[in-house]
């Protein structure tokens, strides 16, 4: 059954964070494509997929900047 989302005036938006990653050998990837993406109403999109190199630290450390870039840039609009 699936039920729809209602807005209730002052709460917050809810919504879902679509995002994929995989660590591979440094060189070991030749191309980093846009996935797609099908909503329930049967529109479709495409998500951004990013490709982050170094160790797991420097991985760690950019996936978290990434992050909140991410929401700084969504809390503008």
């Amino acid at each position: 059954m699936t039920r729809k989302l209602r807005l209730i005036k002052g709460a917050s938006r809810r919504g879902t964070l679509v995002y994929g990653m995989r660590i591979v050998e440094q060189g070991a990837v030749s191309a980093v494509e846009d996935a797609r993406i099908t909503t329930a109403d049967g529109s479709r999109g495409r998500v951004t997929m990013h490709l982050i190199e170094g160790t797991r630290d420097q991985i760690r450390r950019q996936l978290m900047q990434s992050i909140d870039a991410f929401f700084e840039l969504l809390d503008e609009q």
